[in-house]
């Protein structure tokens, strides 16, 4: 089929999902949930396949994005399902009520946006997610993977229609673009009448296009440049452990710490133990060492890769964290006003003056206090999954869940009253 007539598909289908009960929805997406554990094997085969042709033309830790054959892998992305079917129903929810003087009353309802398009890369599970947090907030969708994760989203779609088909529900209500190209992207970007909201889950060549050339409403998500800022007062053994997990427990994604910032006045004694942390004790261990790209004030105290120009303002997405040596949290807070993305950043501090500052004047989606950057997550924020991490902030900002994904009417109740 092409993309046009998917998305025809998915609008002409869109009506009988949007009259759906809440009941019916979730027990779409329990049967969505069950398919993909019984079609294991054939969604296992179709990412082996993208597998072998990826191998040697994406880096290692984008193959780990793209695999599925780590154990558990599947039925994760079967419990995101299950977990989102036992979400709260968004839509028919009034969110305000009003009774005006004349007797009216006015309420805000929650509505379906209609049709969402996605484009995504080389994250299989994405399809999955996608899918079922669409399915529930009573809209279609019209996914368009990159070309490394085709077989494996065609795999999951075909698994998730039949979970469709047996809840009473049109498989057209998932579409996969069948078009890999640029011009399938473009569109979608460009889907006048077909498309209620566009959503990029990428890089950031990915993202701009998206912003640059979309003439559908569109969500800016994704690119993550996340900071860890190591204040004077910070208890070092726990700045450690975070920085640790922020950088190197997925540095594929996008709330991995990107940029490490200390302290001037404990770097020399923080900084070699980072060193140790993440270079030293990691070969030691048979783990990949993290590149260090230094600022000249880190240069003068550990070894590692002076830093480029652009270091400071590049999203790695592998094991290399650019670090800088900063006078105090007012300097990091200035330096992360200039490099960041506005995704996820974080101090470690024990003064609280620091962490109020700081949580006060970054502006983030997401602003920790003494915690890992790698919670920015639907899952860990209690979303069931999510669409991706809005860093704009009309509609919606962060993790993505439910009620991001609708709009809202105005129901007004009256009496026959006619304005005077």
């Amino acid at each position: 089929m092409t993309t046009r007539e998917i998305l025809l598909g998915a609008r002409e289908a869109w009506p009988k999902l949007s009259m759906s009960t809440a009941a019916a929805r979730s027990d779409a997406l329990l049967r969505m949930a069950d398919k993909l554990i019984a079609d294991a094997d054939t969604i296992l085969s179709a990412n082996a396949s993208d597998m072998e042709a990826a191998k040697g033309k994406i880096s290692d830790v984008m193959l780990d994005r793209l695999s599925l054959t780590e154990e558990g892998r599947i039925r994760a992305m079967a419990e995101g399902i299950r977990q989102v079917a036992a979400l709260d129903d968004p839509v028919g929810r009034a969110i305000s009520h009003v009774e005006r003087p004349n007797g009216l009353v006015i309420e805000r309802v929650r509505q379906p946006m209609g049709v969402i398009a996605i484009i995504y890369e080389s994250r299989p599970n994405v399809t999955a997610d996608a899918a079922a947090l669409c399915i529930k907030s009573g809209n279609a969708c019209v996914l368009r993977s990159g070309k490394e994760a085709f077989r494996s989203a065609n795999a999951i779609v075909e698994a998730m229609r039949e979970g469709l088909a047996e809840a009473g529900l049109p498989g057209a209500l998932i579409g996969l673009v069948q078009d890999t190209s640029r011009e399938s992207a473009k569109e979608l970007m460009t889907a006048v009448g077909l498309v209620d909201l566009l959503i990029p889950r990428g890089g950031a060549g990915l993202i701009r296009a998206c912003v640059e050339q979309a003439r559908v409403p569109c969500i800016q998500t994704g690119t993550g440049i996340c900071h860890v800022y190591v204040d004077r007062s910070a208890d070092q053994d726990m700045a450690l452990s975070i920085i640790e997990n922020a950088k190197t427990s997925r540095p594929s994604v996008c709330n991995a710490e990107e940029v490490c910032l200390v302290h001037e006045a404990i770097a020399r004694e923080f900084l070699p133990r980072l060193r140790k942390v993440l270079v030293d004790d990691r070969i030691a261990a048979g783990q990949p060492p993290v590149e260090l790209r230094l600022d000249g004030r880190a240069q003068a105290v550990i070894e590692g890769t002076p830093a480029g120009d652009g270091d400071f303002d590049t999203e790695f997405l592998d094991y290399i964290l650019a670090v800088a040596v900063v006078d105090g949290v007012d300097q990091a807070i200035e330096h992360i006003a200039r490099h960041s993305t506005g995704h996820s950043e974080a101090i470690v501090a024990e003064d609280e003056a620091a962490k109020v500052k700081f949580a006060a004047r970054v502006d983030s989606a997401a602003v920790y206090l003494n915690a890992s950057t790698r919670f920015t997550d639907g899952g860990e924020f209690g979303l069931g999954c999510e669409m991706g991490i809005s860093t704009q902030k009309l509609h919606a900002r962060g993790p993505m869940g439910l009620e991001e994904l609708t709009t809202y009417k105005y129901v007004v109740r009256g009496a026959g009253q006619v304005r005077k």
